[in-house]
């Protein structure tokens, strides 16, 4: 049997005091107030026991992690329909970059880079009668946690700053691939990656894609089918263009968001999310990675 709070506070020791090189994701402005070394870890196991270190019960802005919810809640809606729209490749390139866009004529690489969760954005705002409060309310569903809320402040910050979103909505419309207003779909995306969640809370959330599709209140919300895919996407494209790096390094699927936060997972087994807001070059938290790796390493637990 694994002593699971030992592991993790092992971990934890072993990379609290290392060199931290990493920064803070400062084009946000909002996010740049994040002091650089918190640092938290919470496990959730699949049979119910929580194990947590450091500052795992602080809130983060979760950012592209949002993308996962967000795609779990348009696969819901439309089933396999919202392949026609988006690619489920790996894209090699930056989460933001719009070069492969023009090249393949609108349609992303994948639902996890930005292109690709601005089109899942125009998809719930077409099928959503109050889009950001339905939204809300789905990952509070998932969760089981009424106090999930958006961050007006990191919601504001991103709508002042985000032209590059701004530049693959206008291309996305241009070719089509959008289907409401520019403004409109930017608002729900800004304000999806703003929602704030703490590590425990992102674990429950994330307990859907563990179980088969059946959330911590023993709802079904989605088919064991769509799980695997959506688990599939977050290994290959989870990790902007270091993916293949947590496949090689972690062996999980799992999704990181530029708030620092890295939520992971074994299916039948474990949810696990770390934070630590500074990034290394790629775009993932600089300790997060390391702490994941430590995690699959000692408990010998992951897809391969």
């Amino acid at each position: 049997m694994l002593d699971y709070q030992a592991i993790l506070e092992e971990i934890h020791e072993s990379l609290k005091n290392v060199e931290n090189t990493g920064k803070v994701a400062a084009y946000i402005p909002e996010l740049a107030n994040v002091p650089k070394g918190k640092f938290g870890i919470h496990l959730h196991l699949i049979t119910g026991e929580n194990y947590s270190v450091g500052d795992a019960s602080e809130k983060l802005s979760i950012q592209s992690i949002s993308k996962v919810l967000s795609l779990a809640k348009a696969f819901q809606l439309v089933g396999n329909d919202l392949l026609e729209r988006v690619d489920v490749e790996p894209s090699g390139h930056p989460f933001n970059h719009l070069s492969l866009l023009e090249l393949e004529d609108g349609i992303p690489r994948n639902p996890l880079i930005n292109s690709g969760a601005i089109v899942v954005a125009d998809i719930l705002l077409s099928h959503l009668k109050n889009p950001k409060e339905d939204f809300l309310n789905f990952v509070r569903e998932l969760a089981h946690d009424e106090t999930i809320s958006y961050s007006e402040k990191v919601a504001e910050s991103e709508r002042l700053t985000g032209f590059n979103n701004y530049a693959a909505a206008n291309l996305l419309k241009a070719y089509g691939n959008l289907h409401n207003d520019v403004e409109d779909v930017l608002d729900f995306y800004f304000h999806q990656c703003s929602i704030m969640m703490d590590c425990r809370q992102l674990t429950n959330a994330f307990f859907v894609f563990a179980n088969k599709g059946t959330c911590l209140k023993n709802v079904q919300h989605l088919t064991a089918s769509q799980v695997k895919r959506i688990n599939a996407i977050m290994l290959t494209c989870g990790f902007y263009d270091e993916a293949g790096e947590f496949a090689f390094e972690v062996g999980l699927p799992g999704k990181s968001g530029v708030g620092g936060g890295i939520v992971a997972l074994l299916p039948h087994c474990f949810t696990i999310a770390t934070w630590a807001p500074a990034l290394n070059p790629k775009g993932n938290s600089y300790l997060g990675m390391q702490a994941l790796e430590q995690f699959t390493t000692k408990t010998k637990l992951s897809i391969f």
